[in-house]
């Protein structure tokens, strides 16, 4: 027995330079069913799959591209029906889109617009007399909505209306916006430049508030208020000019003392003469500043 178990025994030799490789997981078999009832399982499940072969597509058709579904623009074209009505108050929209949303509006409803919206202006007009300038305000503001973009100078006369509700409500910027926009509908509306000039001057901008009374001058020298604003806004600005160099030059010198002090010196051991020949500058240092005072 012995010598059969030598005969029988593989040489190693034959084992060299062979390579051992795993199956692709594709050629792989699997091991036989033990259980007949797996085995039944797994034949009905195979049957199931070749009976309806289309079933799994579904789940993937779900997953579309949802950009077929939206509705195509041409580009450079903006809808206008895209913009929401609720989330802006029509009486501040530019003015050219509301020409393009009234474009196709027929003739007959812009003259009915328009007299609603004269009729809401007279109402204002009476709340605004009653100094119920809340409620002018909002009729105001009503009357703009209505009013058709193609009439201008009713649009313009309604921004400067709302104006002076704004006005008398101290509310100085939108007043101001206002007068701008009535302006800009009507060039020529001496009134409203009137307005916009003074609410200028209360808002400290004198320079752009006597820009306005020249231009009201230019249009009619005749106006009393504009003549005398020209003749008194060019000293106060200047005036508030000389105070704004005081107040720069002040802080000029805090920020000097600030980079002298570690070196023991200030701005007063510094002497600024002018030569009145000339009219250059000159600096001159002092070692002890106040003792020529």
């Amino acid at each position: 027995m012995g010598e059969k178990s030598e005969n029988c025994k593989v040489p190693e030799d034959l084992f060299n330079g062979l390579k051992v490789t795993e199956l692709p997981e594709a050629e792989r078999v699997d091991p036989p069913v033990s259980n007949a009832k797996d085995h039944h399982s797994q034949s009905k499940l195979l049957r199931d799959v070749e009976a309806h072969p289309q079933e799994d597509q579904g789940e993937e058709e779900c997953f579309h591209d949802a950009s077929a579904s939206f509705e195509k623009e041409e580009p450079g074209v903006d809808k206008v029906e895209n913009k929401p009505d609720h989330d802006v108050n029509s009486s501040e929209l530019d003015e050219e889109y509301l020409m393009e949303l009234e474009k196709n509006m027929p003739d007959e409803e812009k003259k009915r617009r328009r007299e609603e919206s004269s009729r809401l202006k007279e109402e204002g007009n009476e709340q605004f007399k009653k100094g119920d300038y809340i409620e002018a305000e909002s009729t105001y503001s009503r009357a703009l909505q209505i009013c058709p973009s193609s009439f201008q100078k009713d649009r313009s006369i309604l921004f400067s209306n709302r104006a002076a509700a704004r006005m008398k409500q101290d509310k100085k910027e939108m007043a101001i916006s206002d007068c701008s926009k009535a302006i800009q509908l009507n060039p020529s509306y001496i009134r409203a430049i009137l307005r916009r000039a003074e609410l200028y001057e209360k808002t400290d901008k004198l320079d752009e508030a006597l820009e306005d009374y020249k231009s009201v001058l230019e249009k009619d020298p005749s106006v009393h208020q504009a003549r005398e604003a020209c003749m008194r806004l060019p000293k106060q600005i200047e005036e508030r000019n000389e105070r704004l160099k005081e107040d720069m030059l002040g802080k000029l010198k805090d920020l000097g003392n600030l980079v002298l002090r570690p070196f023991g010196l200030s701005t007063e051991n510094f002497q600024i003469k002018q030569d009145s020949s000339t009219g250059s500058y000159s600096i001159n240092f002092v070692q002890n500043p106040n003792n020529n005072r």
